[in-house]
């Protein structure tokens, strides 16, 4: 399969042939051919999209919904399935993990569908003179939506539910270790009636992305990624005075006070540690214990971790609680932030060493997971993202120390804290520099609440109210009146 570009409502193949392999982290194995899009493929799609743009901007918010909410049904009726397969196969994580994302996804179609109905403004009397204003509300316009490769499917749904509903059109690029699950959910939408246009898809490696960044028809850049990449667009955006969305990396600490339950505090840190082997942005990155509590949490955070299964097939193993890695350059990462440690003097209690083992094909990348114990604030494992299933613990003090050390890194996305006193929550909760904090639970994802980033984490918010209002377009007008003429 090549014809892996969007255009205009139509699938094809790049208009010079090019295409790159999809592989499969799990044994190296080709899944597919992507066309790697031409400047020309990038030109036509964002014309396609800016060609479109006044016919979906003026169906109102009842019209819209109506698409919406047809498109997120057939996506779960009849794209479904396969989607979680070819998610499991180009992304590597258990086929469970993968029905949760593309089950999830069409709850966030769904959720933006209703919310289209609900874009109002406001309006308010002059203070100066017979004059009203009224606040509205317009789509911002043509949108670039570059989507990461460890959530393809939903955090594309985090980008075109709420534009979509604001009226918005997009170019969508997604990764190009992942291109093919996500395609699906588009495909649902042009069989719901989409009109031809408003969604487009361009595939391709950095420099189709690059295209799209600089493009002068884009209006607005929503990217989630690393953080020199959203730098760079960041600059790019600046120069042409573009909106952006930028969600980039994470850091998250995760802290455990002395009075917190651990029966609750020691599963939820290690599935928020390991699952999907580490790579989410809000995955715990650095564990923080008081120092009452210490031993015994890293004992038993230690024998927990030594009984996850890593699966070498995720179709085959759909329960476990691992599978491999993207590619080669993630577990050198990781293995480098592991020998430094390992270096400075912290305790390796369980995994370590890239899994070679005979049931697992030579030519994936897996890595098990990873226990570090007396960790300090200098490792690169406590200051850089490893986005690896790595999870380094220190002791603390008192709770101020705590925060100073959860805030002593660049990055400002996502904080859990747990503890039994609610003035501790508070107090940390209004110190922590974080977009989002958990408090004694270990996801801050809610589609009714923003999602994203201080800091280096990046600018903007999904999700919620505000994930809708970030394709939303402000307008102020101003009327004076006067008494009407008086018929003779």
């Amino acid at each position: 399969m090549t014809e892996t570009l969007l255009i205009n409502g139509n699938w094809q193949a790049s208009s010079t042939g090019a295409s790159i392999p999809v592989l499969n982290p799990a044994d190296g194995s080709i899944i597919a051919q992507m066309a790697v899009a031409s400047a020309d493929d990038v030109n036509a799609a964002v014309a396609a999209a800016r060609k479109a743009f006044p016919i979906w901007a003026e169906l109102n918010g009842r019209e819209r919904a109506t698409i919406m909410h047809e498109a997120a049904r057939l996506y779960r009726e009849k794209y479904l399935d396969e989607s979680v397969r070819l998610l499991t196969m180009e992304n590597g994580k258990p086929l469970n993990d993968s029905i949760k994302e593309c089950k999830y996804t069409a709850d966030v179609i769904d959720f933006y569908a209703d919310e289209s109905r609900r874009i109002t403004g406001t309006h308010f009397s002059g203070d100066v003179g017979p004059t009203h204003s009224f606040m509205l509300k317009q789509p911002v316009g043509v949108v670039a939506a570059i989507v990461p490769w460890n959530f393809p499917v939903d955090l594309l749904a985090w980008k075109i539910g709420p534009g979509l509903a604001a009226g918005c059109t997009f170019v969508i690029k997604p990764s190009e270790e992942t291109p093919l699950a996500s395609a699906l959910l588009i495909q649902a939408f042009l069989d719901a009636g989409l009109p031809p246009g408003v969604l487009n898809i361009v595939t391709g490696a950095g420099e189709v992305g690059a295209m799209l960044v600089q493009h002068p028809d884009v209006d607005k850049i929503a990217f989630t990624g690393s953080v020199p990449t959203g730098q760079w667009i960041g600059e790019q955006a600046g120069r042409q005075l573009k909106r952006v969305t930028l969600e980039l990396g994470g850091s998250a600490p995760f802290i455990v006070c002395r009075d917190a339950n651990l029966d609750l505090a020691i599963p939820e840190s290690m599935r928020r540690a390991f699952s999907h082997t580490g790579q989410i942005c809000i995955s715990v990155n650095r564990i923080f214990v008081q120092r009452h509590v210490y031993d015994e949490f890293v004992q038993r955070f230690a024998e927990r971790a030594h009984a996850l299964r890593v699966a070498a097939n995720g179709l085959e193993e759909p329960n476990a609680d691992m599978g491999p890695m993207i590619n080669v350059k993630a577990i050198e990462k990781v293995q480098q932030h592991v020998d430094d440690a390992r270096s400075g003097g912290a305790k390796v209690l369980v995994g370590g060493e890239r899994l070679r083992g005979e049931e697992y094909n030579p030519q994936g990348v897996f890595y098990p997971p990873t226990v570090l114990a007396d960790a300090t604030p200098q490792m690169r494992v406590m200051q850089e993202e490893t986005f690896g299933p790595v999870a380094p613990i220190a002791p603390f003090d008192t709770l101020d120390d705590a925060i100073h050390l959860a805030n002593s890194t660049p990055y400002g996305l996502a904080a859990y804290l747990y503890t039994q006193d609610l003035d501790s929550a508070f107090y940390a909760s209004r110190r922590l520099n974080f977009g989002g904090i958990g408090i004694n639970v270990n996801d801050i994802t809610d589609i009714r609440g923003s999602f994203g980033g201080m800091k280096q984490s990046g600018i903007g918010r999904e999700l919620g109210e505000p994930g809708l209002d970030a394709y939303l377009e402000h307008k102020h007008i101003r009327y004076r009146y006067q008494a009407p003429r008086q018929e003779s």
